[in-house]
């Protein structure tokens, strides 16, 4: 049995048994309770940090009724029916005795206990007295047992009778100082390392991987509990401020796991939802629009607050020049398609948004300002420490920006983009750099990140990792800290014109892995939607390279992505002559029937149309001899999008123009232009 077991089915603490059945045999209750019985004393060998003595004599009791229970099954005389109600009890409680002493046992949980020692040493106290109620009502005399082991049983309930099940003296003194720190950081009393010390040597937690494991089982109790138990979320967030504090300060030796140590599981996808919040309703946009001041928000909110009266920007604060509101086609093109490509839909990526917003602000000041002097700590490595230094306050700030807003405000904030930049030139360790560029990404995330990043000039180390990074992984973070710098606005024109981004991420959509591939693609798709970075985009082969991953990758996302930009690029005729340059022709033709998903099938149909309407009959006239064609535009009537539909029954009347034109014996026929061949 994995004592340790690390599934989240339930919070730390939460003891949720369930009753046997009503009209369960006693021997299958017998049969049950015998299992359970024997998981609970193979916890005789685990480490408890906390409640020893407890947790001991909780299994020493449960060791002794086993031996009856073992005599019962092995006997041949049935069992009683007056005993099941007594025995159901029992298995009631074992449930839970099982279920304390593997959240004793669970690796991650010692400082979470020992902040709640007397509450843990309660609920032992009150199992125990449950067992001996469960004995004392239990009809021993009905039962065919030996006089020994009857004797046992009878010793056993008068000793949970009495037994204290105390608060120990140590788990006790030891809460008080965790208690007493947390209190230091409320006041904004930076802890003495001694303090902190006492109490992780107490606790035994050894090395940085084990403080680590504490921080991530807060991490995952606070995404647990906080949605149904507001109150236990101060406790749980100081406690998380307080272990991070320790893991940033008290250990300088960083041991990462293998699946750490590359940082290409932590590539961009397509979209994120916690990333396109509103900033006025904190859930993910369905209708991004953006106002004068480039800033973007949900249409619905920025109605609201405009008919309030208002006429400065909720996020900047800066006077609207107008109120004109602009559809963000970008956003709404990538939110539609990580809803459509995931199979869920918007009120499901709205609560995982909900998660990141509960971040914005920490939900206790010891929290805040734990983040505030580790951010203080990190940054004075970063400018002053040693190469192995700054190496681990790099990786630090990666795993604190990770998903959690306000801590990525207090890592900029101090002044931490500026040394990550530097250190991405200055090194020549390959961990040491993905981890820089991996901490930039996430930075770049937050609202102001962008604009750190390119105020200290950025751009040109990020640049020069995405060109030449010292490993593939480098290279591959840095393609998609382009794509959220491009993400704003005003950054994209400046992106734009450097020749070099653009042909650097040409070379990685040809060199990189899929995830590679999928981050340089994004960040050429969030730089050709400006008309002037196309013509930059198809002269550095942007196209042969998109043409070249559909036909060798099967990855659905990735397609998707790649038939997005050939959808934008062949809007203009110098994209669309590159793309049937290309031969992609029957590529596309081929994947509006392949394609899985219905955006993709979308690109593809607005892809044909855009070539019918750039390039005219030579396009037109192999798609109207392929059989195969008509039929599938057809499907997307009923099947597509309803920006699909448009573009089907549009190409369909081309199609059809054109075999009538051509039966009429007419040469030359023009293809008439749609009002609109914007896909978005």
């Amino acid at each position: 049995m994995n004592q340790n077991n690390n599934q989240r089915d339930r919070r730390v603490l939460s003891l949720s048994a369930v009753h046997p059945c009503e009209g369960i045999s006693p021997a299958t209750l017998i049969s049950s309770l015998v299992t359970l019985s024997q998981n609970i004393c193979n916890y005789q060998d685990s480490f408890f940090s906390t409640q020893r003595r407890n947790a001991r004599e909780a299994i020493r009791q449960v060791s002794i009724i086993l031996l009856f229970l073992l005599e019962i099954q092995e006997r041949t005389s049935p069992i009683p029916q007056s005993t099941v109600l007594s025995l159901s009890e029992l298995h009631f409680t074992f449930q839970k005795i099982h279920f304390l002493l593997q959240d004793c046992a669970r690796e991650g949980t010692r400082l979470l206990l020992l902040a709640k020692s007397n509450h843990v040493a309660s609920l032992f106290r009150s199992l125990v007295r449950a067992v001996a109620t469960s004995l004392d009502v239990l009809p021993l005399h009905e039962i065919e047992v030996s006089g020994e082991v009857r004797e046992l049983v009878e010793l056993v309930a008068k000793q949970a009778r009495k037994a204290k099940m105390e608060h120990e003296a140590k788990d006790e003194r030891g809460s008080k100082r965790v208690h007493s720190i947390l209190k230091q950081l409320e006041k904004g009393i930076e802890p003495d390392k001694n303090a902190l010390k006492e109490i992780i040597d107490y606790l035994e937690i050894k090395s940085w991987n084990e403080c680590n494991k504490e921080i991530n089982l807060l991490e995952e109790e606070i995404a647990l509990e906080c949605n149904e138990r507001e109150r236990e979320c101060p406790l749980l967030s100081g406690l998380l401020g307080f272990m991070s504090y320790c893991r940033v300060v008290m250990f300088e030796t960083v041991e990462m796991n293998k699946s750490e140590t590359r940082v290409s599981t932590e590539m961009i996808t397509t979209v994120n939802p916690e990333d396109f919040r509103c900033p006025i309703s904190l859930e993910m946009m369905t209708d991004p629009v953006t106002v004068s001041t480039g800033q973007t928000y949900d249409r619905a909110s920025i109605k609201k607050w405009l008919k309030a009266g208002n006429t400065i920007c909720p996020k900047t604060g800066e006077n609207l020049s107008n109120t004109e509101l602009l559809p963000n086609t970008t956003l709404k093109r990538l939110i539609q398609q990580f809803c459509n490509d995931n199979g869920i839909s918007l009120s499901k990526s709205t609560n995982r948004n909900r998660d990141l917003a509960r971040t914005i602000f920490p939900a206790s000041a010891a929290n805040a300002h734990a983040m505030q002097f580790l951010s203080w700590h990190l940054a004075r490595m970063l400018a002053f420490g040693t190469d192995k230094q700054k190496s681990k306050a790099a990786y630090e700030i990666r795993l604190l920006a990770r998903s959690n807003l306000f801590n990525r405000a207090c890592l900029i904030q101090v002044g931490t983009i500026p040394h990550l930049l530097d250190l991405l030139l200055s090194t020549d360790d390959k961990s040491t750099q993905e981890n820089a560029v991996s901490a930039l990404m996430k930075l770049s995330k937050h609202a102001s990140g962008p604009q750190h990043i390119m105020d200290s000039n950025g751009l040109k180390p990020i640049l020069t990792v995405l060109k030449k990074g010292l490993s593939l992984e480098a290279r591959q973070v840095a393609a998609a800290t382009v794509f959220y710098l491009a993400s704003v606005r005003e950054y994209r024109k400046v992106i734009g014109e450097n020749p070099e981004v653009v042909r650097s991420l040409v070379e990685l959509v040809n060199e990189g892995t899929t995830c590679g591939k999928r981050n340089a693609v994004v960040a050429i798709y969030g730089l050709v939607v400006v008309p002037r970075n196309q013509k930059r985009a198809i002269e550095a082969g942007v196209v042969h390279a998109l043409v070249g991953a559909l036909g060798s990758c099967g990855k659905e996302e990735l397609v998707t992505e790649c038939l997005a930009v050939l959808a934008v690029l062949a809007e203009n005729a110098e994209g669309a002559n590159a793309i049937l340059r290309a031969s992609a022709l029957p590529l596309i033709t081929g994947m509006l029937q392949t394609a899985s998903s219905r955006v993709g099938k979308e690109h593809c149909a607005s892809i044909l149309l855009s070539l019918c309407v750039n390039i005219g009959a030579e396009v037109v006239a192999v798609l109207a001899k392929d059989p195969s064609v008509m039929p599938l535009l057809y499907s997307l009537l009923t099947e597509g999008t309803s920006h699909a539909a448009k573009k089907a029954r549009f190409l369909i009347k081309v199609l059809q123009d054109f075999s009538e034109s051509r039966a009429s014996g007419f040469k030359g026929s023009s293809v008439p232009q749609e009002p609109s061949l914007r896909v978005w």
